[in-house]
């Protein structure tokens, strides 16, 4: 198989910029297969919901057989229903890129989950581990008992149960995605040696072969991630001069897990190893199964974790400075889908005149003057007398001047003063003649009261 280049953060687009009906505005990752961009996506009735859309490569895009088996798992991946698998929304293509939107689920992918323990030297508690196992099974489970509507069975095998499937949100969930797209790889030989060499850490002896695989090769996948969460470490590990994963793959030699101090640890022990058995005919038969007696385990030596406590734990430790910068890239992107601000103008009706301001307001009925000084300027021009008198009485009687505020006598400097001013309300003077009169009546009875004991 040929290697296709991969585009690296500097070389993808900016963001964010639109892809159909979607809005990429933070580019979550890159593989040998597609690009991983949060979006949010507009329905014609104006509805907004955040997805999560890989955009498949271009020269993947055009390998006809490729796209063709990947949209045929992608559709039997869309009927998949439930609480541990992430919900196919939309598989289509744009300007001739195939691509697949899906429900996003705001958290870590496990592999970034460890990747982040790691750095900050913080130790993944083992309820939290061993939850996020039975929860991937359940996921699991589900999708390799889901039947037609004719009630037979699908037969949907994962292929690709490995920690950056296996999706982690702050509210505790646990869910797998990316069911089928594997199947879609193993037969395209346009797909990339190094996109199959990463995920050959986690396939069994029987996929690594090429043989043909059922719902087991996902039970010894999912027993992988066990050990690993278990160990501290990665079960296979690529040396220089020493054997692929894929060779490693091949071989399956699993080491014994190192002691833990668990409660019952050995019970623990045989549980994983049994699902990392080579031979597929030695592991267990299902998942629900290897389901029953992790539960079990995990019951009676007290290991158990619930999704809130998860959830608080992940927050607590990783959550708020991812949380932050993904929100800021996302009031970005909605500025961006809303356009400029609206500027409302004045239109229509004209806006009054000016009005110059003056020093003083006088009422009619006041007789308060204003000073010369204080007076406005006359706003209309004096006649010419000698005009005037050339154009007769009535030219004369329409610009005889009116008589002026400044013309008028000073007041006295007691009008100034100010006035006491006398609030009446409704009906205050009859109650208080009735108050009068009812204290009268009252004080007249008590003199005859006591006139009469005397």
């Amino acid at each position: 198989m040929s290697t296709a280049p991969t585009t690296t953060a500097a070389e993808a687009p900016a963001l964010p910029r639109p892809f159909g009906r979607y809005q990429l505005f933070d580019r979550i990752g890159a593989g040998g297969m597609a690009e991983i961009y949060l979006a949010r996506a507009k329905t014609e009735l104006g509805a907004t919901r955040l997805a999560v859309v890989k955009i498949i490569l271009p020269e993947l895009s055009g390998n006809e057989r490729f796209a063709s088996m990947l949209i045929q798992e992608a559709k039997l991946a869309a009927r998949l229903n439930h609480a541990n698998v992430v919900q196919v929304l939309d598989l289509g293509r744009h300007d001739g890129t195939l691509f697949i939107a899906m429900e996003y689920v705001e958290g870590f992918d496990l592999n970034e989950l460890l990747r982040r323990c790691a750095k900050s030297r913080t130790a993944l508690p083992i309820p939290f581990a061993l939850m996020i196992v039975t929860e991937a099974l359940r996921g699991l489970d589900y999708a390799h008992r889901r039947s037609d509507d004719a009630g037979a069975s699908m037969g949907i095998v994962h292929r690709d149960v490995s920690p950056s499937n296996v999706l982690i949100s702050f509210e505790g969930e646990v869910k797998l995605c990316d069911f089928g797209i594997a199947r879609a790889n193993d037969l395209a030989e346009a797909v990339p040696d190094d996109a199959i060499q990463g995920k050959a850490g986690y396939m069994s002896p029987e996929q690594a072969r090429g043989e043909a695989v059922d719902a087991r090769s996902d039970i010894f996948a999912a027993g992988i991630i066990l050990w690993e969460l278990l160990s501290g470490r990665k079960l296979y590990k690529a040396q220089p001069g020493g054997p692929t994963l894929l060779q490693q793959a091949r071989a399956a030699a699993i080491p014994a897990l190192v002691s833990r101090d668990l409660p019952d640890e050995q019970r623990l022990h045989e549980i994983v190893m049994r699902a990392l058995a080579p031979n597929p005919d030695l592991r267990y038969p299902t998942a629900n199964s290897l389901l029953r007696d992790l539960e079990e385990y995990v019951a009676e030596a007290r290991q158990m974790a619930s999704p809130i406590r998860l959830g608080e734990w992940l927050r607590e430790n990783f959550g708020d400075e991812l949380l932050d910068a993904r929100r800021a890239r996302e009031r970005g992107a909605r500025a961006i889908d809303q356009g400029p601000p609206a500027v409302v103008e004045p239109y229509g009706t004209p806006p009054p005149p000016a009005v110059e301001p003056i020093a003083r307001r006088v009422a009619a009925s006041d007789s308060i003057p204003v000073s010369e000084s204080d007076s406005p300027a006359p706003s209309r021009a004096e006649p010419d007398p000698s005009t005037l008198a050339q154009t007769g009485p009535s030219r004369m009687a329409r610009f005889a001047p009116s008589p002026r505020l400044h013309e008028r006598p000073e007041p006295p400097p007691e009008a100034l003063e100010p006035r006491p001013v006398r609030i009446s309300l409704p009906g205050s003077d009859r109650m208080a003649t009735f108050l009068w009169f009812g204290a009268g009546v009252l004080l007249g009875i008590l003199v005859i009261v006591l006139l009469m004991r005397g």
